[in-house]
């Protein structure tokens, strides 16, 4: 995950790390020229030492270009890396077929789509700060060299032996990274939940119970976070230590050897200069091995978003067309047998709210049957694409989201419907009604999906949603469960019309629904057991007016 996410901002990192680099070497330069000034000012060569001054001022101009365009496109590389990631995050959580939202709350997938992504992508800058200060770290030690030979042979066989105990170091703090990441996570998503369905929480009366259940994973976050702080906070003051010890030692040999006559007074000034300088390649290794540590922690969490495992494996045959829309289920959920005819407008009645939700997820193979299988038009569903049988087959959950936008752009799947369906099913929806009660209208602008509407209304704009994608084949489930039993009759009456010709079925236990269909199925204990109009089933089914009119 790190090298491609690398490999795909190639051209940033390779000018930031140029630039970055130079910055350095430069600030490194800068002791080393310093100390030549003052050798060329004390032995009184006036000439050089203007040539010399000239030379360090060009140096401090480019150290500041450098620096500059460095950390532009470091930034950039960081920033563009971590927005690339996020969107192979959300085109795999959206992808057809599924599997990434298993076992994960919606809110942990946001926690790993921004902040996973945004620590995977600070690698790219913290590659480049490592690649400078390893750069500085040689070219230091080239420069020492010059000066001393036992100076530059210190620096050179010192720092390895460092970058490996720094290495080392910085493991715990990668484990310990990676759960605060998983722990903040399942906080997250614990609070986009209950923010979601406030108004459920509220109704229930289970305000103490939810705020409970936060705290406690809130507590586990803040624990876990404390931890990987204090592992932080440890690895870097060890880091600090440690490198503070090496350029005392570096300091203490210049001395020695300024005390013994090997070195002039510029040259001491370089020693000591360069000494301090190496403060700083020395601290960006600990703040780069940090970094790294929580980068790699983070990749693992997005790469196992997008290794998940797909919900509807298989599958690559587009459907038959023309669809005709003729289903056929068979021994579906332990015995469920039904055929819908193409055009036919079909209730189902499950005495089990499961087997209802299941069905629906099944037509609309959001995952494929245990046993059994269903068919549309001979071709059995498990042979077809996800998207290809989406686009032919609409299945609509009792639950919808409503996205930001307007009422038309909502109903209309942002354009995709003409004016004129969109009118018809706004109207067929009893959406107009709704319309009418906005500020503008259809244009009236919905925004934190569309909370400020009621669930009445944003049923009623969902269910046109639905009919202005005029799919051959719709199934929908409890549509109208918050509409007023006036209205929901009306709404009845103009879904048939508007859905004439066109195969529907209707997963509901409403009566005035159930009276629009030309038949009604029941269902219960996992197997079909009446089949007949709903004024006959009324009549005859004790059970049936137990589930529907009870």
């Amino acid at each position: 995950m790190l090298r491609e996410t690398l490999r795909g901002q190639r051209g940033p990192l390779a000018w930031s790390t140029l630039f970055v680099t130079g910055h350095q070497a430069g600030e490194a330069a800068v002791p080393f020229l310093i100390g030549v000034v003052i050798d060329r000012a004390v032995g009184g060569r006036t000439g050089d030492l203007y040539l010399w001054l000239g030379v360090l001022a060009a140096v401090y101009v480019m150290l500041s270009y450098s620096y500059r365009w460095g950390a532009r496109f470091g930034e950039r590389a960081a920033e563009q890396g971590a927005h690339d990631l996020r969107m192979r995050i959300t085109r795999r959580v959206l992808h057809e077929r599924g599997g990434a939202e298993t076992d994960r709350l919606p809110g942990a997938l946001v926690s790993i789509a921004t902040s996973d992504a945004a620590r995977v992508g600070a690698v790219a800058l913290a590659v480049t700060y490592a690649v400078a200060a390893s750069v500085a770290l040689i070219f230091t030690a080239v420069l020492l060299l010059t000066i001393s030979i036992p100076l530059g042979l210190l620096v050179l066989l010192g720092t390895p032996p460092l970058l490996w105990l720094t290495r080392k170091l910085g493991e715990p703090l990668e484990e310990r990274s990676e759960t605060e990441q998983e722990h903040g996570a399942q906080a997250s998503g614990i609070a986009a939940d209950l923010v979601a369905g406030l108004r459920v929480v509220k109704g229930l009366r289970a305000e103490n119970a939810a705020v409970a259940r936060y705290r406690e994973r809130s507590r586990n976050a803040l624990a876990a976070t404390v931890r990987a702080a204090r592992a932080e906070a440890a690895y870097q003051g060890v880091v600090l230590v440690f490198s503070g010890a090496f350029l005392a030692v570096v300091a203490v040999v210049g001395g020695i050897l300024a005390v013994r006559g090997h070195l002039t007074v510029g040259q001491l000034i370089s020693t000591l200069g360069l000494a301090q300088f190496l403060v700083n390649p020395m601290s960006t290794f600990g703040w780069v091995g940090a970094d790294l540590a929580q980068g790699r922690a983070s990749a693992r969490r997005v790469q196992a978003v997008l290794d998940a495992p797909e919900a509807v494996p298989g599958g690559r045959d587009e459907p038959s067309l023309p669809v005709r829309g003729g289903l056929t289920i068979r021994g579906v959920r332990g015995g469920i047998d039904l055929d819908v005819a193409p055009g036919e407008l079909v209730g189902i009645v499950a005495s089990d709210p499961a087997d209802a939700a299941d069905l629906v997820r099944l037509l609309g193979r959001d995952h494929d049957p245990a046993d059994g299988r269903i068919e549309l038009d001979g071709r059995v569903l498990t042979e077809l694409s996800p998207g290809s049988l989406r686009a032919v087959l609409l299945a609509t959950e009792h639950h919808t989201d409503l996205f930001d936008g307007t009422v038309r752009d909502a109903v209309s799947l942002g354009g995709r419907a003409g004016p004129e369906v969109v009118d018809a099913a706004v109207t067929a929806a009893g959406a107009d009604e709704v319309a009418r009660t906005l500020p503008d209208g259809l244009d009236t602008v919905l925004d934190d999906r569309a909370r400020s509407l009621s669930g009445g209304q944003r049923q009623r704009i969902a269910l046109a949603r639905a009919l202005a994608g005029e799919p051959p084949v719709l199934v929908v489930h409890d549509p109208t469960t918050a509409v007023d039993t006036v209205t929901e009759a009306r709404i009845a009456g103009r879904l048939r019309e508007m859905r004439s010709g066109r195969t529907t079925v209707l997963i509901t236990t409403s009566p005035a629904l159930l009276a629009v269909t030309d038949r009604v199925v029941v269902v219960r204990d996992g197997a079909v057991t009446a089949d007949g109009a709903h004024s006959e089933l009324v009549a005859s089914d004790a059970d049936y007016r137990e589930i529907v009119l009870a």
